[in-house]
């Protein structure tokens, strides 16, 4: 019973997240709204202060087509060190969806940490489905963003 419940609550996730208005089927490399990634939230504060911190669009970096903004000059700096450490995977597209294999807009609120590594999703909810697997859907997410990078 415990199984059937997980799948039909995993199925109307999956399914919520095709029907959302903001599926992004283009090529990108970034997931950038008006060219600001992760909605402004600065990418090394969800590493140092364990938290979704809003950026200062003061404190800015343009990096792989789009703009990044810190809500320190510290943070700009070591992102601009490293920024493949800091920003997210799968282009800042939900790394459900990835598993699924589509992209999806994410909540910069509903982000976790993996083996180091930056995870985004849709909202909360689908995050919840997303954590007790995380190995395995970074696998399936692993395998399936190779060819949605290649898609137009």
């Amino acid at each position: 019973m415990k199984k059937l419940l997980s799948f039909l609550v995993a199925g109307v996730f999956t399914a919520t997240l095709f029907a959302y208005p903001g599926y992004v089927p283009q090529q990108t490399n970034q997931h950038a709204v008006n060219g600001i990634a992760i909605a402004g939230y600065d990418a090394v504060a969800y590493f140092t202060q364990q938290d979704a911190v809003k950026g200062d669009s003061a404190i800015q970096l343009e990096w792989n087509g789009a703009t990044w903004y810190f809500s320190s000059k510290d943070n700009r700096k070591l992102f601009a060190g490293n920024p493949e450490k800091y920003a997210p995977q799968y282009g800042g597209y939900c790394a459900y969806g990835a598993s699924k294999g589509y992209k999806a807009k994410t909540d910069p609120a509903a982000w976790t940490i993996v083996g180091q590594k930056l995870y985004l999703n849709y909202n909360n909810q689908v995050k919840a489905v997303w954590l007790p697997d995380t190995t395995s859907r970074i696998q399936a997410a692993d395998t399936y963003w190779k060819s949605l990078t290649n898609k137009n």
